[in-house]
């Protein structure tokens, strides 16, 4: 039975992350969804629920996922930084632009003009793009990630409600349930701090994480250095004020069980935080069902292959996309965790861009079955970029993330 606890947004009013000039009367001003929190946490229906603006579903299986981003530095250097909040299906498969006529876009201006400015100065700082490009990160995650949730459909808000208002209540939500998720902090009360030269077991940071919040989340490495975790939940009633139910994550991640490195932010500012945090009542599911089957274990892993793009082409032997005819990958491990190669040498990922070659640092990657296809994973996520399509004999770098204007996802094929 997977470890839980209750987390009533509505009452969180302190966090580790905030400043202590921060108004959160305003900050968090929020529509009402009207409906109970007294019914079963999503993936522990026992029977179905119709009314699906008050039940998460299909996609009820949340993920809060945060970035240790360190080549190059992005946020503050005593913080991790947001990723997103991610609906997977209760299953491990999961939808993506679920509805394109929602593709807002100027999302800081969509949040002044509701009132949100402080959410927005709160995302300036803890919720941004390896590459500087903000507005398209933020972009990304509404319309690959937010617009899937059915209790944030435009029906579901009150009559009258805005154009745009469920993404900006998206926003402000996954701001708030950031703020109860502070992992530097949970980390370092542990003694585990960001070092040039210590390395960490598995255990070490998994057990000082439960020990702080009660579940375990998924830690993901970079090779041998931590820089993603996903925090995972249930939720009962409405994304717009339930409660988040927290549960230990179906799978460990992609950190080998020791030399983990947790490598110190350079340039970046600290932030002056209060230590109030609110503490989780313990809470049992509504049914003995798992929550999860973790999508790694559905498909294998072949030796070697091709990795072709959801659009058009795939991967050359540099790790660049191309129309062209495509490489042949090799593979090592499972898919859970494995390195890849080419001809011209290992794979890695380096400040954001994937590359093959003789000087490259193998990084450690993931797949995910998803309708039949064996995904790429990098850090958790398999969503991938690049600045255009390729055409001819151009060749388009691959950045991690969908930050870039032109987004797909990577295919594994045996051969």
């Amino acid at each position: 039975m997977l470890a839980t606890a209750t987390v009533a947004l509505g009452a969180l009013a302190g966090s580790a992350l905030a400043a202590s000039s921060v108004d959160y009367a305003n900050l968090f001003k929020r529509i009402s969804s009207g409906c109970s929190t007294n019914g079963p946490a999503s993936c522990h229906n026992t029977t179905r629920q119709a009314d699906t603006c008050c039940f998460e579903s299909p996609g009820g299986l949340l993920l809060q996922t945060q970035f240790w981003d360190t080549d190059p530095s992005t946020g503050p250097s005593n913080s991790w930084t947001i990723h997103g909040l991610w609906p997977d299906n209760c299953d491990g498969t999961f939808t993506e632009n679920c509805d394109p006529s929602r593709d807002y876009t100027d999302i800081a201006s969509l949040l002044t003009a509701q009132g949100a400015s402080d959410t927005l100065s709160f995302m300036q700082q803890f919720w941004v793009d390896i590459n500087g490009q903000n507005e398209r990160f933020w972009e990304h995650e509404w319309s690959t990630h937010g617009t899937c949730y059915s209790t944030l459909e435009p029906s579901c808000l009150p009559s009258g409600s805005p154009k745009g208002a469920e993404a900006v209540a998206f926003f402000q939500t996954v701001v708030k349930l950031f703020k109860t998720l502070p992992t530097y902090d949970f980390l370092s009360q542990a003694g585990i701090t960001p070092s040039t030269s210590k390395t960490f077991t598995l255990s070490q940071l998994t057990n000082a994480l439960k020990a702080a919040t009660g579940v375990t989340p998924a830690l993901n490495c970079d090779g041998s250095s931590l820089n993603a975790i996903e925090w995972y939940f249930n939720l009962k009633g409405s994304l717009l004020d339930g409660e988040f139910v927290p549960i230990d994550a179906p799978s460990k991640g992609s950190c080998k069980s020791s030399g983990i490195k947790y490598p110190p932010k350079s340039g970046g500012s600290t932030t002056t935080t209060s230590v109030s945090h609110a503490s989780p009542t313990a809470s049992s599911p509504s049914s003995e069902q798992d929550a999860y089957t973790c999508p790694q274990g559905s498909g294998s892993l072949p030796s070697k292959g091709t990795i072709h793009a959801s659009s058009t082409g795939g991967l050359l032997s540099g790790g660049t996309w191309s129309t062209q005819t495509l490489a042949t990958y090799h593979f090592s491990g499972t898919t859970d965790s494995f390195t890849m190669s080419t001809s011209k040498g290992d794979c890695g990922v380096s400040s954001g861009k994937l590359s093959c070659g003789s000087g490259v640092s193998a990084s450690t990657f993931s797949a995910v079955t998803s309708g039949g296809n064996l995904l790429l994973a990098f850090s958790g996520s398999t969503s991938f970029s690049s600045d255009a399509t390729p055409s001819g004999t151009a060749q388009e770098t691959v950045f991690t993330g969908g930050s870039h204007s032109k987004q797909y996802t990577l295919s594994i094929t045996s051969s």
